[in-house]
């Protein structure tokens, strides 16, 4: 960080205005709600206050791989059955991205994951949709969809996402992964999936490179026609591939704790995202999952800056990154860019923040089914 002996406090990253492209709506509601939504639903947890199941699911933690981290996702998905839970968790979700000034956010989730109570595709993403909207209506926030398959599911049930994704094309969808446990379960296997989406010009990420090395990048970007990567880890393990990347733009979706968390970096100091970074790699910052691993998109900022060493300068790049990469219309990304460069000239090296002539929000209607204090 230079001359700067103590990094600056958590509030100068808060007030930045910013993006988050990779989180888990699955991943990120608050601990709260889990334990409201699980009493209201009779849903059997490890722990009956906030901090037994932050013990017990290891939230912000270390897991010692992506399958050990996957597990928490057994208790948050049983509570996501109904159209009024996934609503209230996307409206909070997005409230909580816009407290800390998250101007536009692309939330990822797999909807065959939440019939278990035998709500309709259409009935999870239009209630998702919902609950973003009347965020948006309240906080001004703009929030879009991503729309997963699971590497560890079949690859028909891909194909019905893709499918899935193609029907709400321009409704709020904006985007196709393939997510889940990474090792064993190559992309390649979901090639119709794929091949729909991009027949539909559809914009494709790809969880790749996280539990398994650059060659599930390769396949990711090459055989599957991704346009982001998630994470990408291990991209550093083949320096041919990680200059393509490069040189083609092709964005990273860093998740800094969650990696560690998962094992996939050994720390925040080690971190291949500065290496990415220096090269000139897209690099982004996001959080993975909020709730799982108990974090924001402005602590991930901070600790880039506490952590890796990334100044003011360099922390105002990862943020027009963001916008650069979002998967929005181009003439819209241009208007983000020209306004949200102007408004980091307000932030200096030093931490001091000019004064903002920016009108706060003027609510809007009420939330959907969101309670009180929720």
């Amino acid at each position: 960080m230079g001359a700067q002996a103590e990094p600056l406090p958590i509030s100068f990253f808060e007030a930045l205005p910013k993006t988050e492209l990779h989180v888990h709506l699955d991943g990120s509601m608050r601990l709260r709600t889990l334990l409201d939504l699980a009493r209201r639903y009779g849903v059997d947890l490890p722990a009956r206050d906030e901090r037994g199941i932050a013990e017990a699911l290891k939230l912000g933690r270390p897991t010692g791989s992506l399958v050990e981290y996957l597990r928490a996702f057994d208790f948050t998905l049983q509570v996501l059955q109904t159209e009024e839970a996934l609503c209230r968790v996307a409206y909070e979700l997005a409230e909580d991205a816009a407290r800390e000034n998250v101007r536009y956010m692309e939330v990822r989730y797999s909807p065959m994951l939440h019939t278990r109570r035998g709500l309709r595709y259409t009935d999870v993403v239009e209630s998702v949709l919902e609950g973003l909207g009347d965020a948006e209506d309240r906080f001004g926030i703009k929030s879009r969809l991503i729309l997963c398959g699971i590497r560890n599911i079949s690859p028909e049930k891909s194909l019905e996402m893709a499918e899935l994704v193609v029907a709400y094309k321009g409704r709020g969808v904006v985007g196709f992964d393939l997510a889940g446990a990474e090792q064993n379960y190559p992309a390649k296997d979901h090639q119709e999936a794929f091949n729909l989406v991009r027949k539909n010009n559809v914009n494709v990420t790809i969880h790749a490179g996280e539990a398994y090395g650059p060659e599930s990048i390769a396949q990711a970007i090459h055989v599957c026609g991704a346009h982001r990567i998630g994470h990408g880890c291990r991209l550093r393990e083949d320096g041919d591939l990680l200059h393509y990347v490069i040189d083609h733009r092709i964005p990273l979706e860093c998740c800094p704790s969650s990696n560690v968390q998962t094992g996939a970096v050994e720390s925040l100091e080690r971190h291949p995202m500065r290496l990415y970074f220096n090269l000139g790699a897209r690099v982004t910052v996001n959080t993975d999952n909020r709730l799982i691993t108990d974090t924001s998109v402005s602590r991930e900022l901070w600790l880039v800056h506490a952590k890796m060493g990334f100044s003011v300068t360099h922390i105002k790049q990862l943020i027009l990154n963001g916008f650069k990469s979002a998967f929005i219309p181009y003439h819209v990304r241009r208007r983000y860019l020209s306004s949200v460069a102007r408004e980091l000239d307000r932030f200096h090296d030093d931490g001091t923040i000019a004064p903002v002539e920016r009108p706060p929000g003027d609510g809007g209607p009420a939330p959907c089914a969101a309670p009180a204090g929720g």
